[in-house]
């Protein structure tokens, strides 16, 4: 019979924002060796090698295999437990930052199933990929450099391998869409495109790639387009000065307003008004 073991890495703290990883590490477990019932602070990813196990979550229970892999989302409560007759093996990598909610949503994981059946040649892979992080690991800087890029490479293919590629679109389709509702609400403010980002709950880069896949124009784009439009129906349908326009639509300094319409419209915005009314 074989003996349980736990290899585990666990982060100091990280200057890494975007994606960093928490912990990483491969387990063999004794029977029933559990975890919880509990919640994690961090997404975290389990890929099981060899064995059984059982997943408890949102009052449902997956007894998984080598090959499947679960994922544990932040702030849910979980249980997991090896196999009384069968224990699993399983490697396992916790994330955390501003793009982790968006790649997983690129993912086939999902609150309602958070499982993922692989055929082999996918986990031989995905064991690999998680055993690279678990290789750069260490506190230095450099570390953390090179297991955030590791981080990056397994989830990209997990996304790689992803079937619901139109669900993803849909998605983002959501995001763009709250994205803009958040813009016509605010756009007299100072707002920028980290707020809009934060609101919405996904990371700059993500929000990014949504308004150029559904709009085809970035996020800062579609703004300042919005503000020059709403500035030339004020422009044409009122007498406000030009200082108090460029204030209603979010720009505090006149001289960047006009260059930004001058370069959205082609002339002033004096030049405009005059010739719309």
């Amino acid at each position: 019979m074989n003996k349980s073991f736990k290899t585990n890495f666990i982060t100091k703290e990280t200057d890494m924002v975007s994606l960093s990883v928490n912990n990483v590490g491969f387990q063999r477990c004794e029977p029933l060796h559990t975890w919880g019932p509990g919640v994690r602070d961090h997404f975290l990813i389990h890929h099981i090698v060899k064995g059984t196990g059982h997943y408890e979550v949102d009052g449902k229970t997956y007894t998984l295999h080598a090959g499947d892999s679960f994922l544990v989302y932040p702030n849910v409560l979980v249980k997991y437990y090896a196999d009384k007759d069968d224990p699993w093996e399983y490697y396992w990598v916790g994330f955390t930052g501003s793009d982790g909610p968006s790649l997983m949503l690129a993912t086939d994981f999902s609150k309602e199933f958070p499982i993922i059946h692989h055929n082999p040649d996918e986990s031989g892979l995905v064991r690999r990929k998680i055993l690279d992080i678990y290789e750069s690991r260490g506190n230095s800087f450099a570390n953390q450099i090179a297991m955030t890029g590791a981080l990056y490479t397994a989830l990209s293919y997990f996304i790689k391998i992803s079937k619901n590629k139109s669900d993803r679109d849909d998605t983002y389709l959501t995001y763009v869409k709250a994205a803009k509702n958040y813009i016509a609400a605010n756009y007299s403010y100072e707002i920028s495109v980290d707020e809009i980002a934060y609101y919405v709950g996904i990371s700059r880069s993500h929000l990014f790639r949504a308004f150029r896949m559904h709009v085809g124009e970035s996020p800062k784009e579609y703004l300042t387009n919005y503000r020059i439009n709403i500035a030339c129906a004020l422009l044409r349908e009122t007498d406000l000065s030009i200082t108090s326009i460029a204030k209603s639509v979010g720009f505090e300094n006149n001289l960047y307003f006009s260059k930004t319409f001058h370069k959205v419209k082609g002339m002033a915005p004096s030049i405009y008004s005059k010739s719309h009314k």
